[in-house]
């Protein structure tokens, strides 16, 4: 051992290297680090540890003296060593946040990494790391869509009444219109799911027509009374409610909660609800699409349904459709509103606040 290192290892020091010495799933620089030491602790020469170990003569003194310093802990770790480049100042990320924050230069829509780092005058790797530190994702965007019906609050309540405390003795009737579904047909048959490799379906297809379906969530059984109909005007909207009105019993009140498409308030659905008085129609704010509770169905509908399906015909589409609300209805939920209408309306008014501040 070279002059001014010296040192002994005890009984557990020794019992914990030849332990790290022989483990083989260590990493192999503990092992040699280890043997380093328990070599020279047996006092092995220099040329004899670097014979055993292939390790050169700065090394083998490198590590005994950090074993003297810090001893077996000090073997385990790597001492941190300094960036060969020089980190970026605060005033670099404060001026990539600024810019982040104006419009992209030209037409172009949002900023990227490269466009980034071209104005900015760092690496696009850098420009990432700043931006995922300030929470900036300019690559991605939110959509939304605030109701400018000036009696939004009153119809909000009146509709979330409806669901959260339904009258007694009525039936909540949730109705919408699906319309231009359409009947689709691949080009080529796909191949189907097996293991390591996804389903194909053609990006190509053939139009054979649209149908539109009518359909009516009850609210509190969560069963669909649903029609297949080519169009949707006020003579098939009426022709619906004549179905709703034979399938919904006698005795009951009926309140449907729909938007305001012009066929649901044209001049002969109003003449058959003076007819029909246990009918009393509800209407969303405009642009709700989302307080309807049919939406959910909807959705359910196109995922499970539709958006995979293959059908040669309308027929097929219509038979489909029909299926699916039949199924529905042999397993129906009641369907449940937990949202607190304040806490929407305070959030509309946040939103129209931004926007006028901005704009």
């Amino acid at each position: 051992m070279r002059t001014g290192v010296n040192f002994e290892v005890t009984p557990s020091e020794r019992l914990r290297l030849e332990r790290v010495a022989r483990d083989r799933n260590a990493p192999q620089k503990h092992v040699w680090r280890s043997t380093i030491v328990l070599l020279s602790a047996d006092g092995v020469g220099t040329a004899s540890i670097m014979r055993r170990t292939g390790k050169s003569k700065t090394c083998v003194w490198r590590w005994q003296a950090r074993f003297m310093a810090e001893r077996i802990d000090g073997l385990l770790r790597d001492k941190t060593r300094p960036s060969r480049i020089a980190p970026l100042g605060a005033d670099v990320a404060e001026r990539v946040v600024a810019l982040t924050l104006t419009d992209a230069p030209g037409e172009t829509t949002h900023w990227t990494a490269d466009m980034m780092a071209s104005a900015s005058g760092i690496s696009a790797s850098a420009v990432r790391r700043i931006w995922k530190s300030h929470g900036l994702q300019p690559h991605r965007y939110r959509q939304f869509k605030l109701s400018n019906d000036p009696s939004f609050a009153g119809k909000l309540r009146d509709v979330v009444g409806l669901y959260v405390d339904p009258p007694a003795h009525a039936i909540v009737l949730s109705f919408d219109e699906k319309s231009q579904i359409q009947a689709l047909d691949r080009t080529q048959p796909g191949l189907p799911l097996k293991k390591g490799r996804l389903g194909t379906m053609t990006h190509d297809y053939k139009r054979n027509g649209t149908t539109t379906l009518f359909a009516a969530l009850n609210i509190l059984d969560g069963t669909v009374i649903g029609r297949n109909m080519q169009q949707h005007r006020h003579q098939e909207f009426i022709r619906f409610l004549n179905a709703i009105n034979a399938a919904v019993p006698g005795d009951k009140a009926v309140h449907v909660i729909l938007d305001n498409y012009a066929a649901h308030k044209h001049a002969k659905v109003r003449a058959w609800l003076d007819r029909h008085q246990r009918f009393t129609f509800h209407f969303t704010p405009t642009s709700c699409s989302w307080l309807n509770a049919v939406e959910g169905f909807f959705a359910k509908l196109t995922k499970r349904r539709l958006k995979r399906g293959v059908f040669p015909s309308v027929v097929d589409l219509q038979t489909a459709i029909n299926r699916f609300v039949d199924e529905h209805n042999d397993k129906p939920k009641p369907f449940k509103w937990i949202a607190d209408p304040n806490k929407i309306i305070a959030a509309v008014k946040r939103g129209h606040q931004a926007l006028d501040s901005i704009h």
